[in-house]
């Protein structure tokens, strides 16, 4: 048996809005699994090792539900241009370069670091349409210590002829794929067209077929700007509604990620409510790339389920503490919008939709629950330039708000420490 015990300040975050603290506690994982947060150690663990991480926060590490890999070379870039004009300016002639394997695995091996290092130890990832970097991809996050889904993207009809695939080669590569990602153990393979405009109703129904055969989870977009939706009901004369578009082709289910939903009005929201779709907000791409302020707080109290995604990159950072302050400060954008009759979101929201919601994708319950997988970090916030003494919530919202540098001094994911600060 593989034994971790952890002694800190613990925060987690059981419900939307509420933040358990725990000063001077235990947390304990038997085989990579939490056994429980404790006031005091149990006896039958009295003579066990501890890490002794006092004075600092034990955080729940992160899950990014939402970013493209391929891009991340070029973050920070083209954000000055609206997504369909982006996309064909810059993702696309990057994602091209990866039928180098050799590049892939450059750009990948580097990407799964820098989650590492700043917290991140759960994904669902879009890689390009490439087969062979795919695996580098999965290959890479699973070496890393990051556990999750990877995409191979899907696109059949495409803006750009350098990248695309036709329908029966999309066929062909997304079964070859299946077939070699068994082979991993942490990261499995998860349905990914880009997005209706580069798919084929053809290629669509396909997917469709391949989700309910073998129970796959999906991701994709939805709704993140108006263009889109336009060309997206001009694609489709059988949809009324743009979600419809993936609902009639099989893609709609209780495993799938649908990111931004920007423009999503009363009636596709009902519909994630009633099929258990989940959103995943991506506030810093969705003011990068002026597409507008997604009602979260609408979503959240019609029941629909939230998480939150980085979108490297038309979001300009990995960092999901950055992610945690996007989405509170697009909340506040909206509350304004909305004369403030609508609530934003508060750290402790914001928080819990970065740590706790998407665990119930993965199967999970919320906070350091007992059976969940450990996923944790050790954060030292620099108390000594705190203006008076913080109760463990209060560093959190500092911690949140600043962003200070090097302050993740270790990272866990499962069994193993994946992450220790030099």
């Amino acid at each position: 048996m593989s034994l971790r015990i952890l002694r800190g300040t613990i925060v987690s975050a059981p419900a939307l809005g509420e933040l358990d603290a725990l000063e001077d506690g235990f947390l304990v994982a038997e085989d990579g699994v939490i056994q429980g947060v404790y006031e005091t150690l149990p006896p039958q663990y009295a003579a066990a090792e501890v890490e002794d991480w006092s004075g600092h926060l034990i955080l729940q590490s992160f899950s990014d539900m939402h970013l493209h890999a391929p891009q991340y070379p070029m973050l920070g870039m083209g954000l000055d241009m609206p997504l369909m004009d982006w996309l064909v300016a810059y993702p696309f002639p990057l994602e091209a370069k990866y039928t180098d394997t050799d590049f892939a695995r450059r750009v990948y091996s580097k990407l799964a670091k820098d989650l590492v290092e700043r917290g991140t130890t759960r994904v669902c990832i879009f890689s390009s349409l490439h087969r062979e970097s795919t695996l580098v991809l999965m290959e890479e996050l699973e070496k890393a210590g990051i556990i999750g889904y990877a995409g191979k993207v899907n696109m059949d009809r495409s803006m750009v002829d350098y990248l695309s695939e036709t329908t029966e080669e999309s066929k062909r590569e997304t079964l070859q794929w299946l077939e070699d990602s068994k082979r991993f153990t942490n990261i499995r393979p998860m349905i990914t067209p880009r997005f209706t405009p580069s798919c084929t109703d053809e290629l669509m129904y396909f997917l469709g077929d391949l989700v309910k055969k073998y129970d796959l989870p999906v991701q994709s977009h939805l709704s993140e700007n108006d263009a889109e939706i336009e060309t997206v009901l001009a694609l489709c004369p059988d949809c009324e509604h743009y979600w419809e578009s993936y609902a009639k082709r099989g893609l709609w289910t209780d495993r799938t990620l649908m990111a931004h939903c920007v423009w999503s009005n009363e009636q596709e929201r009902r519909a994630m409510k009633d099929h258990g779709v989940t959103v995943v907000h991506c506030g810093d791409s969705n003011w990068d790339l002026c597409s507008g302020t997604a009602p979260v707080r609408d979503m959240l109290n019609e029941g629909v389920k939230v998480c939150l995604g980085s979108d490297c990159a038309g979001g300009d950072n990995i960092d999901m503490f950055h992610s945690v302050v996007a989405a509170i400060r697009a909340s506040k954008v909206r509350h304004l919008m909305d004369n403030k009759q609508t609530a934003f979101l508060t750290v402790a929201e914001a928080w819990y939709l970065a740590v706790s919601a998407p665990n119930e994708f993965f199967g999970e319950k919320p906070g350091f629950a007992p059976g969940n997988r450990l996923g944790a970090m050790i954060l030292a916030d620099d108390e000594e330039l705190a203006p008076y003494p913080l109760d463990a919530k209060k560093r959190l919202e500092r911690a949140v708000y600043r962003r200070q540098k090097n302050c993740i001094r270790a990272v866990y994911s499962g069994e193993k420490k994946i992450f220790a600060a030099e």
